[in-house]
């Protein structure tokens, strides 16, 4: 008792001794082999070992060693070990070093702890378990150990802790099991000692091995949640060397299935080893197609709802993230909701996690939305969209209620275009918090599976509406309102929130997400395509997209948002052009198609660099059509823009290197197609005021061009400024004043001449009821040909 209660006294009374110390530690090592009484060998063990600790001399802990290996080669029974198991355990735990000096300099010790693992006593095995995790999980240990733990331990091992009953032994047995599965080497040894499917269908084996994804599923069985969490610990410190090679095995033994069970449980702890086991397992196909995740998904849903009612973000964080794992990996083929109710509850839990105060969680449940949002998950008839509005509204409402507020209302380019000037440095998030950036992306990828969800319904009967819809009533659960409510919600807050984002930071991740989402909604609600198509070009999208390419796109950089931005291009392009162009044909079409989609990908050039391209003259007898195909895309998108208000490049310079391109593909012997000179000769016209007038040799040049076309309604445009282009020109209105004036008066029966939408920026007088009569006082001459007209 003196010892163990005042150590340091009786330490430093017999510490100049040697001899003394040394025959007190062998009497008390004998001691332990003589006390019968538990509690007394407890003392004991505590003295000898606060003797050793406080001695700090390496030779008394040669005596332990050596006196415990006497003791272990003259023991009659293994029963008689115990104490001296349990003492070397205590000084392993107490003393830095002395597990590798056991290892290293007394490793005859060792074989001792394979016999004593063979003896069928649990407290022995216990107290052998216990040491040999101390041992393994130094790294000389480790080291030392490893072709015993191969050759001679490893089964004996996995035997014991399958057929372990006591808590004690499971308890070190797991111990150990969690310091040898730190190690590559050693999980691929127990991996490689459980069994091979076939060899599976024998429960005679699997009794008699007890492979290491058995024993871990029975340990699962049990009620005990500290066991069943160390045991779903160990699974996942197995997968997490390689879920390829070791996932199906677990797979093979159901573990899976008992891992959701345990979901039901109110243990924290055992709830996030879950999370994580299943986690690494959805690596593996194997676990979709046994099916197990169907199986799961509405335990998995029921544990959601009860983690969220906890204060542990970082459980709610985890539980998301697997939910969003088995979300995206499910194989299309094998439907994970069954039923409706399931996919409604599963609504419920992600509108709960959205509504979340905590930001983290937000931005977890915003990519599980965008990976509930496909067609498998949610094709059981009737479509809940109804609550998939409420769903995706209230993600957009959280993201925005996240933005601060806009400081201006410029126009989409405008903003995107200070940005680049004004902050080099925001091709990072700097000026951004990271999550919120992470949030915005979130949000855009759950709005555009939405858009793609759409899509793919118009082509499902079954899905237009709902099923269930009483007689002679008319439900507002249907894809039509589905898709208006999309364009309209994007329309209202998603464009907003990323031209706010647009004035602190451009992410080229966010854009194409944001980009791609908007040529879908072209497919979403086609009726409202050519609303939508005018609206985003007076709002500067395409001088928005323009710039994205030449900043982001160039040297082939960022290929996915290259291909969001010119693939949005060409349908608003196309859009227009089928809303606005009376003389259309359908070969014009597909030609503009065609060469939109080749010319646009590689179109990523500044302004100032594209209006110097429109100058360039290719090569004598080059082949390479690029250049003339740049300059055929970068026409039309100006003329898009400019027929729409966006007037983004300067009208003085526009008119010269519009007036260029005409003069280089007249030298090269090139002739534009008709909607192409179309775009150049309403450029021309629009610019004209700001430009100087064109002198004879590019007025020769719109000559013959023109004389070469079958039809001048090709090239036309209702708008007063063309008019007063043509009229202007004795050289045009000698040869084509007349056509000009009757395709004038042919269009002036249409209600919409687009005199608001063409002459944008054009004089007060060009915009009064009859533009005609300004043209007829500049130049009485037109009279003679009006006269003609009307005969």
């Amino acid at each position: 008792d003196a010892l163990a209660w005042q150590a340091l006294p009786v330490v430093q009374l017999l510490a100049p001794d040697e001899r003394v110390c040394l025959h007190l530690i062998g009497t008390l090592f004998g001691m332990l082999h003589t006390v019968e009484d538990s509690g007394a060998l407890d003392l004991f063990i505590e003295v000898l070992v606060r003797l050793i600790v406080e001695l700090k001399s390496e030779q008394y802990l040669h005596c332990i060693l050596d006196e415990s290996q006497k003791e272990l080669c003259k023991v009659t029974t293994m029963r008689g070990s115990l104490p001296t198991f349990t003492l070397l355990g205590k000084l392993v735990d107490a003393i830095p070093g002395f597990a590798d000096l056991l290892v290293v300099e007394h490793s005859n010790l060792v074989d001792h702890l394979l016999v004593g693992l063979m003896y069928p006593n649990e407290g022995v095995k216990a107290a052998v378990c216990y040491l040999y995790g101390k041992l393994f999980s130094s790294p000389v240990g480790t080291e030392r150990l490893s072709a015993h733990f191969e050759e001679r331990l490893c089964g004996l091992f996995l035997n014991t802790l399958g057929r372990a009953q006591t808590n004690e032994l499971q308890v070190n047995c797991l111990g150990l099991l969690k310091e040898l599965l730190k190690s590559d080497h050693f999980v691929s040894i127990l991996m490689n000692n459980s069994k091979t499917e076939e060899e599976s269908e024998n429960p005679d084996i699997l009794e008699e091995e007890n492979p290491l994804p058995l024993v871990l599923k029975k340990l699962l069985l049990t009620r005990d949640e500290m066991l069943q969490a160390a045991s779903s610990h160990c699974v996942a410190a197995v997968l997490v060397h390689s879920p390829s090679r070791y996932a199906s095995a677990f797979i093979h033994a159901d573990v899976p299935e008992f891992l959701f069970e345990c979901l039901s449980c109110n243990s924290e702890i055992l709830i996030w080893s879950v999370y994580c086991c299943l986690l690494l397992l959805t690596e593996e196909r194997l676990f979709f197609s046994k099916c197990h995740t169907v199986y799961g998904i509405e335990t998995l849903l029921r544990s959601l709802r009860v983690v969220l009612q906890r204060n542990n973000v970082e459980l709610h964080k985890q539980g998301l993230l697997l939910f969003t794992e088995i979300l995206k990996r499910q194989p299309v083929e094998i439907k994970l909701f069954t039923n409706r109710g399931v996919c409604i509850e599963a609504i419920d839990v992600l509108m709960e996690t959205v509504n979340c105060p905590v930001l983290e969680v937000v931005v977890e449940a915003v990519r599980a939305v965008a990976a509930f949002l496909r067609k498998d998950h949610l094709s059981s008839p009737p479509v809940p969209y109804e609550e998939l509005q409420k769903l995706l509204e209230a993600v957009v409402k959280r993201c925005a209620d996240l933005s601060p507020p806009q400081s201006s209302k410029r126009h989409a380019g405008d903003l995107l275009f200070s940005v680049s000037q004004s902050h080099p440095a925001n091709r990072n998030l700097s000026r951004v918090p990271q999550r919120q950036g992470q949030f915005l992306l979130n949000t855009l990828e759950s709005f555009r599976n939405a858009c793609r969800l759409a899509v793919e319904f118009q082509s499902d009967s079954m899905a237009q509406e709902n099923a269930f819809t009483a007689p002679n009533s008319e439900s507002k659960d249907t894809l039509r309102n589905f898709s208006e409510f999309l364009l309209r919600i994007y329309d209202s807050l998603c464009i907003p929130m990323v031209t706010n984002y647009l004035e602190r930071a451009v992410s080229p991740s966010v854009m194409e997400v944001f980009i791609s989402t908007l040529n879908t909604l072209f497919i979403v609600v086609p009726n409202m395509r050519n609303k939508f198509s005018k609206k985003l070009v007076s709002s500067s999208f395409i001088r928005l997209t323009l710039e994205l390419k030449a900043r982001f796109c160039s040297v082939q950089s960022n290929p996915a948002l290259n291909q969001a931005c010119s693939s949005f291009l060409c349908s608003l392009c196309l859009s227009l052009y089928s809303a606005t162009e009376k003389e259309r044909t359908s070969s014009q079409e597909q030609e503009m198609s065609e060469l939109l989609q080749k010319g646009l990908p590689q179109l990523n050039y500044t302004i100032a660099e594209s209006l110097l391209l429109l100058a360039e003259t290719p090569e004598p007898f080059s082949l390479d059509q690029s250049l003339c195909s740049h300059q055929h895309c970068f026409i039309l998108l100006l003329y898009f823009a400019y027929t729409l208000g966006d007037r983004f490049v300067p009208e003085a310079e526009l008119f010269l290197a519009v007036r260029n391109f005409l003069l280089s593909a007249q030298d090269h012997g090139d002739c534009p197609p008709p909607y192409i000179l179309r775009a150049a000769l309403y450029l021309l016209a629009v610019c004209q005021d700001k430009g100087k007038a064109l002198d004879l040799r590019p007025l020769c040049t719109i000559k013959r061009i023109l004389d070469n076309l079958p039809d001048l309604s090709l090239v036309y445009v209702h708008c007063p400024l063309l008019l007063k282009f043509f009229l202007r020109y004795p050289e045009l209105m000698g040869r084509f004043g007349h056509q000009i004036l009757q395709l004038w008066f042919s269009w002036g029966d249409c209600k919409q001449t687009d005199t608001k939408g063409a002459g944008f920026g054009a004089s007060d007088q060009l915009n009064c009821t009859n533009p005609l009569l300004p043209i007829l006082k500049s130049n009485s001459s037109i009279l003679l040909i009006l006269l003609v007209c009307d005969s």
